[in-house]
């Protein structure tokens, strides 16, 4: 059976499926329970330095998206790091650690981006035992407007130099959680690596408003009739955190630089999705308050599953597989030509396809009296509208065509596959590859 042991920057944990830095891992409860359930890891509800308390709101503190089965989509939060003293969570980290040793345990910080106050938190943090250290440059509410979290996050000068700062003054692992609000990825984690980061994190919450109440007329989650932007999560923002991921693993500057990806991890399909983009570890939050922590039992048996049908021995040989695969558009074949095909016996004749591609695509779908749709191979460009609005999962398929074939709707001739891009020497991936 596949093993999903896991080694990130020495930290071996049972699998890849740590908490994310969040609620759910804010106190020793909470963890004792996650670990009981099978989670691999935790990353610590961040925690602050010792001076004015953090205070949060007493009222809603999630606003939510919906899809039509009212299926959670993606949660925008307003709560703002750690309210509990920091000698508690310290306390509360060194027992949950020494109980269990096998599995990783990562403390989140958060603290003004002045030396003094992070050389005086990370001795301490080092006393607990915990396994290595997060920093929260990623929180996008409440905690930016004081100087911290997305406001540091969005300077990679600022990054690199408390990176540095970090590996000054700890000796064990330091991951740079990254901020999505920003223009190009790349140059904060560039920062974190230059600065001595062991790995990055990504992607922590989007700045957002989810949603305006039309009675009120303020924005949810509403406090006392005012509501304020939060950080959005969950399923809704996988596709941002994936390219954002791939982005980082392909880039020159960082290429190969250890990864542990966040950002609407709900199933283990969505693990293997990151790490085949070059994740280590997956961290996961929306899922986990949806759901609660049993949901651990169908993330690891799936991969596992998932793994030995694949022959798949161990999680690292996933790890970084479709990298390769991610290029620029210049480099996509251009002599690839594929056919929209649908299958009558599976069609239920709802027309959407027809609709879709008729109103808003390439009128290359055609309907008969009696509601039998045919692709008109001389009109459609493949682009898989049809193949996404259909409620039928294998109804329709996009089928390539082969070299010398002729495309109706060019009248041209389908041409060899082009050669190889990942050898192309404009190709950024080959260059990093050498």
């Amino acid at each position: 059976m596949a093993d999903l042991k896991t080694n990130f920057l020495g930290i071996e944990s049972p699998n890849p499926y740590w908490l994310a830095s969040a609620p759910p891992t804010d106190k020793e409860y909470n963890v004792r329970r996650a670990f009981e359930a099978g989670w691999g890891g935790v990353v610590w509800k961040t925690l602050g330095s010792e001076g004015p308390p953090v205070v949060n709101v007493n009222g809603p503190r999630y606003g939510a998206i919906y899809g039509a089965d009212r299926r959670l989509l993606g949660l925008n939060n307003i709560e703002l790091i750690t309210d509990r003293p920091l000698e508690v969570n310290l306390e509360e980290m060194a027992r949950v650690k020494a109980d269990y040793p096998d599995r990783a345990l990562i403390a989140s910080i958060m603290v003004p981006c002045e030396e003094e106050a992070w050389k005086a938190i990370l001795p301490r943090v080092a006393e607990t035992g915990a396994d290595g250290i997060e920093l929260n440059f990623g929180c996008p509410h409440g905690m930016s407007e004081r100087g911290m979290g997305s406001a540091v996050g969005q300077v990679p000068e600022y990054i690199e130099m408390v990176t540095r700062w970090c590996k000054q003054y700890y000796d064990r692992p330091v991951i740079v959680k990254l901020t999505p609000n920003i223009t190009d990825i790349r140059k904060p984690a560039e920062a974190a690596r230059n600065g001595g980061a062991d790995a990055v994190s990504l992607i922590n919450t989007i700045n957002s408003i989810t949603s305006v109440n039309l009675d009120t007329f303020s924005p949810e989650p509403s406090i006392d009739g005012k509501g304020s932007h939060g950080g959005y999560c969950g399923p809704a923002v996988k596709p941002i955190a994936l390219s954002m991921v791939s982005e980082i693993s392909r880039a020159q500057a960082t290429h190969g630089l250890p990864i542990s990806g966040i950002g609407g991890v709900t199933t283990w399909r969505d693990a293997a999705e990151f790490m085949a983009l070059g994740c280590g570890t997956v961290q996961v939050c929306t899922a986990a308050m949806t759901y609660g922590f049993k949901i651990i039992d169908e993330l690891t048996a799936g991969l596992s599953k998932w793994m030995d049908e694949k022959g798949y021995k161990d999680v690292s040989e996933i790890v970084g597989l479709a990298v390769p695969n991610v290029t620029d558009w210049q480099y996509l074949n251009l002599n690839y030509v594929a056919k929209a095909k649908i299958d009558k016996d599976q069609c239920i004749k709802c027309g959407r396809c027809y609709a879709a591609c008729e109103d808003t695509s390439h009128q290359a779908i055609s309907m008969s009296d009696d509601r039998v749709f045919e692709v008109m191979d001389d009109e459609c460009v493949a682009c898989n509208l049809c193949v996404d609005v259909c409620p039928v999962d294998g109804c329709i398929s996009m089928v390539p065509m082969e070299a010398g074939e002729v495309d109706p709707r060019t009248g041209r001739e389908v041409q060899p596959e082009y050669a190889n891009w990942t050898t192309h020497p404009n190709n950024p991936m080959a260059k990093a590859a050498e």
